[in-house]
């Protein structure tokens, strides 16, 4: 026992233990390093993934190009001439012929050749006589005329009309139907 007393290896108050007064391995110093060390294991993860992804998409996809063809139909083709539009004619509400009447909501614009200031003017002069036009034209035709199927005859049919009997010294090149409701009662 005395070679105990000799080592005294539980006295803390003699010339220290060195062990004791280096310092703690918790608080933030311990937080920190484990923090980083987790976050650098979820960006690898991220980027492994990420590469993952690129990788595959290439190989499943090597033969097929980024870029899809979309259909277009000729009324929408860009050799067509660019129109300006009269677009004042507003709303036009009637009822059609049949024996029991449909409620008819139309607006027409009218497509006339681009800065072709003569037609614009004519037609801005004409617009009462436009609009009777049209109130009457669509108060002849009966519901199954002002079917969807129908609509372009319609508009070659008005264009016709307006050109003929309506405008004197210019032509109009086109007409559209920004709304055509046609609400059988």
């Amino acid at each position: 026992m005395a070679d105990d007393n000799d080592l005294d290896l539980n006295d803390d108050a003699g010339t220290g233990d060195l062990t004791s007064s280096s310092g703690k391995k918790g608080g933030i110093g311990g937080i920190l390093p484990a923090l980083l060390k987790w976050v650098a294991i979820g960006l690898g993860a991220v980027i492994l993934i990420v590469t993952v992804v690129i990788v595959t998409m290439k190989i499943v996809g090597g033969s097929q190009s980024g870029v899809s063809v979309v259909p277009v139909t000729e009324e929408y083709t860009s050799n067509k001439e660019i129109l300006d539009w009269y677009s004042s004619l507003g709303s036009i509400r009637t009822k059609t012929s049949d024996v029991n009447p449909a409620s008819v909501i139309v607006e027409v614009v009218l497509g006339y050749k681009k800065d072709d200031k003569a037609t614009s003017t004519e037609i801005t002069q004409r617009t009462v006589e436009l609009k009777d036009f049209l109130r009457r034209y669509f108060t002849q035709k009966s519901y199954e005329e002002l079917k969807p199927q129908n609509e372009e005859a319609l508009r070659i049919e008005i264009r016709n009309a307006i050109n003929d009997s309506i405008l004197s010294s210019s032509k109009i090149k086109d007409v559209r139907f920004m709304t055509l409701d046609v609400i059988q009662q």
